[in-house]
């Protein structure tokens, strides 16, 4: 009897795992994400066609955010802690990405916390 695995997750949890060094996350980080991805399947679909683009699907939403509103929301807190007021070229996009990922992920299963966190303005810094 053989062992059967699926590439395609290995291939995906090699990109997280890169992409997060690179973004300076810990490997303890990208273990949780990669937790919630293949817990929730959707969140897993929207990092491999990331992975695969560069870019969004935003297929996936919870409370009416997806990870575009997720992304700009994670820059404007970045602006407003650096007090900065732009996207500066020292700015880790990638960063703010996987942030983006992290959020939604939890925002599956506590999403009125994050909705409100979200709505209320500037002085949130309290979510990653």
């Amino acid at each position: 009897m053989g062992i059967l695995y699926d590439a395609r997750k290995v291939k995906a949890l090699g990109f997280l795992l890169d992409i997060c060094e690179y973004a300076g996350l810990s490997e303890e980080w990208a273990d949780e994400l990669w937790g919630m991805m293949l817990d929730k399947p959707e969140l897993y679909e929207e990092f491999v066609y990331y992975a695969e683009h560069h870019t969004f699907k935003d297929e996936m939403k919870v409370a009416g955010y997806a990870l575009s509103d997720l992304y700009v929301w994670q820059m404007d807190k970045y602006n407003l802690i650096r007090e900065i007021g732009k996207n500066p070229t020292t700015c880790n996009k990638e960063t703010i990405v996987m942030n983006a990922f992290m959020v939604l992920g939890h925002m599956v299963d506590d999403p009125q916390t994050y909705v409100k966190r979200i709505e209320s303005g500037r002085g949130n810094d309290l979510i990653p």
